[in-house]
């Protein structure tokens, strides 16, 4: 008998993170999510309560970290079959000379210090019986963003990172896309931005299930694309 479907979705207690683990259960896998706190833990274990779950608090921007993280969720997943590489932040508070160094800093460690730790972790591991990382990066990156200049960089390095791993890996059984969403609709972002247009936002459980699809074997096909998901 075959053993389910093991994952790594970063980020997973997030919204978008949230509508991953979800698409993923419900396709019959087993889940591992990284968290900050035991209350995001705790809130993802009461909306999913019999789902395959495994988490464990780390800071994914330490290499280190991300390391033991892996390892402890390859021992709960059994196998390891790809990593939904959801974790990130926003920031744009204004613009590029404005916007303090911090934010600078904030951002390429949140988006791509995340991602670099990640992948750096689960390659050994995905190279064993081959898989699939899905990336999370942003409309801005290709189409720039005024005010938030550190946040369409980062993610502009998340583009370039995955492009190069699905160079390097393509070979290997690895396979690396990226998906491009635009305004999220999440409830942080319709306390944000109270007068904004939310119907032509995309809901989560729309670019969940492109995730799910690119991170499933049935994608094989597919690698280093770009896959814009902004539709609403």
């Amino acid at each position: 008998m075959t053993s389910p479907l093991g994952f790594v979705v970063t980020g997973g207690t997030g919204a978008l993170g949230q509508a991953v683990v979800a698409a993923l259960v419900d396709r019959g896998a087993r889940v591992a999510v990284p968290y900050r706190s035991p209350r995001e833990w705790d809130t993802l274990r009461a909306a999913l309560p019999q789902a395959p779950l495994w988490g464990a608090a780390a800071d994914l921007s330490e290499p280190t970290a991300a390391g033991a993280f892996l390892e402890g969720a390859a021992g709960f997943l059994g196998r390891l079959d790809g990593v939904a590489a959801i974790a990130g932040a926003y920031a744009g508070s204004g613009t590029f000379e404005k916007a303090p160094p911090s934010e600078w800093t904030s951002m390429m460690s949140a988006n791509l210090g995340t991602l670099y730790a990640v992948c750096r972790a689960a390659l050994p591991r995905l190279r064993e019986r081959g898989g699939s990382v899905v990336t999370v990066g942003s409309r801005l990156a290709v189409e720039g963003g005024a005010g938030s200049a550190a946040y369409a960089v980062s993610k502009a390095g998340v583009v370039a990172l995955t492009r190069v791993l699905a160079l390097e890996n393509e070979g290997r059984g690895v396979r690396f896309n990226c998906v491009l969403p635009g305004t999220i609709d999440t409830p942080a972002n319709r306390k944000a931005m109270p007068n904004a247009d939310a119907s032509r936002w995309t809901p989560p459980a729309s670019i969940a299930h492109v995730i799910a699809f690119l991170l499933l074997p049935e994608s094989s096909a597919v690698n280093g694309a770009l896959v814009p998901v902004a539709g609403h």
